[in-house]
């Protein structure tokens, strides 16, 4: 079976494609006749079409994403729904959060397991901007991200400073939008700090919003920050992005006044205050201005590809 590595060349922030190219000719070389090739993407969306037109040959092919999340969605997004496609992960990005639903960074970047990995389906979900595998966010973790590369422009800001400037400069504006959010057939409206609507656990550079979410149950985990005030967030986010919200399938006890829980098949957040002011959302780590945002499951709609050692462990 062909592997095919579609390599984001500026992931992280540098040129990979030397570096990477190198190390897959070293792994490649302790195995029997591997079949690959390297393709390297020059602009915004061309990872789908790459990945779109290996998969649409109807051959079994193994489309590698070799960045980060923004990577692999365009690559899954590519790939559906052809079902002779099978999408890996090699992280080079910033964030890499699918991957760790599985597993670790330094697993996924064995890339002598990846060659010998195993396919498994596994549940997306659909919204008005594409197809995605982890996270769809609304709100106050969205605007952060979303106002991130506004400070990487500026002199002495990289990743970290950048990051910590956007904290500052949204916490210091305002923090929550009403939302009217149908969850299923059943629709509530709050003054929401945020909005996660979750296939996988991971999202945002590390944040665990849903520590117990399959990816091959059919179903959402949606997690509602509501509106709390400075103090409180400094006391809720943490836990938050530690996963310790969260154990047995509910919110643990001290906070379920300031975070709900659900789960359903089809969530839509809309704006319910100013209607005329765009709220951001990301989904899995692309980010854009909206006021309505729908996602829908599909069950069992992907296939993917883990390294060998992740495979035979789950």
């Amino acid at each position: 079976m062909k592997s095919v590595f579609i390599v984001n060349p500026v992931a992280g922030g540098r040129n990979i494609s030397d570096e990477f190219a190198r190390l897959l000719a070293q792994a490649a070389a302790t195995l029997e006749n591997p079949d690959y090739v390297i393709t390297r993407t020059t602009h915004v969306g061309h990872a789908r079409e790459l990945a779109e037109r290996y998969a649409r040959t109807g051959q079994p092919v193994r489309l590698f994403a070799v960045g980060g999340d923004g990577t692999f969605n365009e690559v899954i997004s590519g790939a559906y729904p052809y079902k002779n496609a099978a999408v890996g992960c090699i992280p080079y990005g910033s964030g890499n959060d699918f991957l760790r639903n599985f597993g670790t960074k330094e697993e996924f970047l064995d890339l002598a397991d990846q060659l010998q990995g195993g396919e498994l389906d596994i549940d997306l979900f659909r919204t008005e901007f594409g197809v995605g595998a982890a996270i769809a966010a609304a709100g106050l973790d969205a605007k952060i991200a979303f106002d991130i590369p506004k400070f990487r422009r500026m002199p002495l800001c990289g990743g970290e400073t950048a990051y910590r400037l956007s904290i500052l400069r949204n916490i210091l504006g305002k923090l929550d939008r009403k939302l009217k959010i149908t969850l299923d057939n059943h629709t509530i409206i709050s003054n929401c700090l945020l909005t996660a609507v979750c296939n996988g656990g991971w999202y945002g550079g590390g944040f665990n919003a849903a520590p117990e979410c399959a990816m091959d149950d059919g179903l959402l985990d949606v997690l509602i920050v509501r509106k709390i005030g400075l103090a409180r967030i400094a006391r809720v986010l943490p836990l938050y992005q530690k996963g310790k919200h969260f154990l047995n399938g509910e919110i643990v006890p001290k906070l379920r006044d300031a975070i709900d829980f659900h789960r359903c098949k089809k969530v839509s957040l809309e704006v319910a205050d100013d209607k005329d002011k765009p709220i951001i959302i990301t989904v899995d780590g692309e980010c854009h201005p909206t006021t309505k945002l729908t996602v829908e499951m599909l069950p069992m709609a992907g296939r993917i590809v883990l390294p060998r050692k992740v495979f035979d462990r789950i």
